[in-house]
């Protein structure tokens, strides 16, 4: 029999340590940490939507064939045939779409808040490599339905992986090499999407990238252990209280507002189903995924910068952050202080007036290819409104650097640079683009097809 008084802080320090799913917790967390503007709760939430598209995904695989032949109308079986086979895959799908939410704004709130100073540098990149399987999750299972929309998003996001092609085309050394058709193939199997892509897909979705995700989620937990909990200021004063029970109780409140909004969106919003997939009868405009929606608009001005030089800088620079930046001093304060405020908004007033300059010439005036005739691929591909952008972005940053003699200041210069045309792109993308890929404000004023 234990001596240890009910509510003495012994027993609450038990209480954590002793339970499987309590013991991710310290037994004491600092008071700064468990208010609303530290986190906003995206790391809860996100956690809640993982789960629940486990949960859900198990339930669909009952009644779901992975197949060319049977993948459609298994969907239209579970949307409705099967009780409550609607509701369910509303579940799954716009929980896959808020994780994909969350997991970004997830690393805004770090990076804004300097979470990866004072030697956190192994969680950050932890974090940028769960946003990469987070995206890749959502889009392998984008094809799984199997109809007109699954099947045209997906071949567009398959030829951006295959974008490389444009580059070794230019240096007529396809037929040699060609690593863009190896990493397309790769990925689907095949030239064209398929039987083996809607295989590949399905075993990406519901086996590897839910097994990384869950061992990159359990690295992350216990590395916000070991690193002290989550970053503060160093003049906070702030106390350190049990995690029992107050912890859990802010946590529980962010959980069932998570499931509440989730549920009401799939109460009222039906996951899209189109037509079945036809290869001979392309979507107008064919778009891939929402969220690859920026790196599209890139690729219309070209395949390779857009679909592999800008992406590949933006991931190194965001895995070279907590390398570059270790000032400390700006840990746990958000956007640190008034000064970082100023370049934050400078920052985005500037990346928002150059990319929208850049898409005006773009949309009314053609690029390189337009302007002069004869201009060499390799040049198109080096100049174009993706690589200018990303040119302009990096030196206003280098400006910012000189000025503040900052390279924290430089870093939140770039960073908001990049996260504001990416939103503009997107929107350009999602929004803006009709048929052929034309430029139209209203969707009304698409041509009658």
């Amino acid at each position: 029999m234990s001596n240890i008084p009910a509510g003495s802080n012994k027993s609450r320090i038990r209480k954590v340590s002793r339970n499987f799913f309590l013991h991710i917790h310290a037994p004491r967390v600092n008071l700064r940490s468990l208010k609303l503007t530290t986190t906003w709760g995206l790391g809860v939430g996100l956690v809640v939507l993982f789960l629940i598209l486990i949960l859900t995904g198990v339930l669909l695989m009952l009644y779901y064939t992975p197949s060319v032949g049977q993948a459609y109308s298994s969907v239209k079986d579970i949307t409705y045939v099967v009780r409550g086979g609607r509701y369910l895959r509303n579940l799954h799908r716009w929980a896959a779409h808020g994780m994909v939410i969350l997991a970004f704004l997830h690393l805004i709130r770090t990076f804004f808040t300097g979470a990866y100073l004072k030697g956190r540098r192994l969680n950050w990149i932890i974090g940028v490599a769960m946003l990469l399987v987070t995206l890749f999750l959502s889009f392998s299972g984008y094809l799984l339905p199997w109809d007109q929309l699954a099947y045209w998003a997906v071949t567009i996001g398959s030829n951006i992986a295959a974008s490389a092609r444009e580059f070794t085309d230019a240096l007529g050394v396809t037929q040699a090499f060609d690593p863009g058709g190896l990493v397309k193939r790769l990925l689907i199997g095949d030239e064209v999407v398929g039987q083996e892509a809607l295989t590949r897909f399905y075993m990406l979705h519901i086996i590897f990238l839910p097994l990384t995700l869950l061992v990159l989620m359990g690295v992350h937990f216990w590395r916000i252990r070991k690193d002290g909990g989550l970053t503060r200021p160093a003049d906070s004063q702030e106390q350190d209280i049990h995690t029992w029970p107050t912890a859990l109780w802010a946590e529980l409140a962010v959980v069932m507002v998570s499931c509440a909004v989730l549920m009401a969106m799939a109460l009222f919003f039906d996951a899209p189903l189109k037509e079945l997939a036809n290869p001979l009868l392309p979507e107008n405009p064919a778009k891939s995924p929402w969220y690859f929606l920026g790196i599209q608009e890139l690729i219309s001005y070209s395949a390779f910068a857009g679909g592999i030089i800008v992406p590949l800088l933006f991931v190194a620079f965001l895995v070279s952050i907590p390398f570059r930046d270790r000032e400390d001093a700006h840990a746990g304060n958000w956007f640190s202080g008034s000064e970082g405020k100023r370049v934050t908004l400078a920052s985005l007033a500037f990346s928002a007036i150059v990319t929208i300059a850049a898409l005006f010439v773009n949309v009314n005036f053609g690029w390189l290819g337009d302007w002069f005739a004869g201009v060499p691929q390799l040049l198109i591909i080096l100049i174009n409104p993706g690589t200018v952008l990303a040119a302009a972005y990096v030196g206003w940053s280098s400006y910012l650097r000189r000025r503040t003699g900052s390279v924290h200041f430089a870093a939140m210069a770039l960073f908001t640079c990049a996260l504001v045309g990416l939103i503009i792109l997107t929107y350009v993308g999602v929004w803006l683009r009709g048929p052929d890929w034309e430029f139209y404000w209203l969707r009304s004023s698409w041509p009658v097809q």
